[in-house]
């Protein structure tokens, strides 16, 4: 489980493609500190430490993975958005991030506004209705407070830090990014489901 909130930025070193699947290395700051077997979130996606040094950390990643997510679309040298697993007991900043992308959006506007951003990304449709004005949507991981929500995207304001501190400030207009909805909007939705169809 993770709470959104980016805790340091790697660089993705490589990505070896092995037949379907894919391992991803990423140089990061908290690698001495990992274990294999480990969880942490790259972009958004839960991934397993399958190797690590003091420098950098293995993922291995399956063909599903990389249908649903756009890590098959990562290169060297690109930063990625890196949390580990939340700690029992730690502060709750952002919201219940599972680590399980939903689906995958495109950035329609990434442009400043004084010393804010605007950024407004696609939304499927299998995504739309899991997500209210106002409500959280993990984008590559980033724990986002939904500012407008239009009929197929939705508009967020990024403060400073957040742009400094994520990969967002190497993000460009037409790039591919991990959407995961709220969980309890997820668990919601399926219990309506059930209910409709009595």
């Amino acid at each position: 489980m993770f709470t959104g909130l980016v805790e340091a930025t790697g660089e993705v070193r490589s990505i070896e493609f092995r037949g379907e699947q894919a391992r991803i290395t990423v140089e990061l700051p908290f690698a001495g500190e990992l274990e294999n077997g480990e969880s942490v979130a790259v972009n958004g996606c839960c991934l397993t430490v399958t190797n690590h040094d003091d420098k950098a950390a293995c993922f291995d990643v399956l063909k599903q993975t990389l249908e649903v997510t756009s890590l098959g679309e990562l290169a060297a040298g690109r930063l990625v958005n890196l949390e580990r697993a939340m700690l029992a007991g730690g502060r709750f900043g952002g919201h219940f991030v599972q680590g399980h992308v939903d689906t995958i959006g495109t950035i329609l506007d990434l442009s400043s506004h004084g010393q804010d951003y605007r950024l407004e990304i696609s939304l499927p449709e299998q995504i739309q209705s899991l997500c209210i004005d106002k409500g959280s949507l993990a984008i590559d991981g980033i724990s986002l407070t939904i500012a407008e929500l239009k009929e197929d995207s939705a508009v967020f304001w990024i403060i400073p830090h957040t742009m400094e501190h994520t990969r967002l400030s190497d993000a460009e207009v037409g790039q591919k990014v991990n959407l995961e909805a709220d969980v309890i909007a997820k668990h919601v939705a399926r219990l309506m489901e059930g209910r409709t169809a009595l």
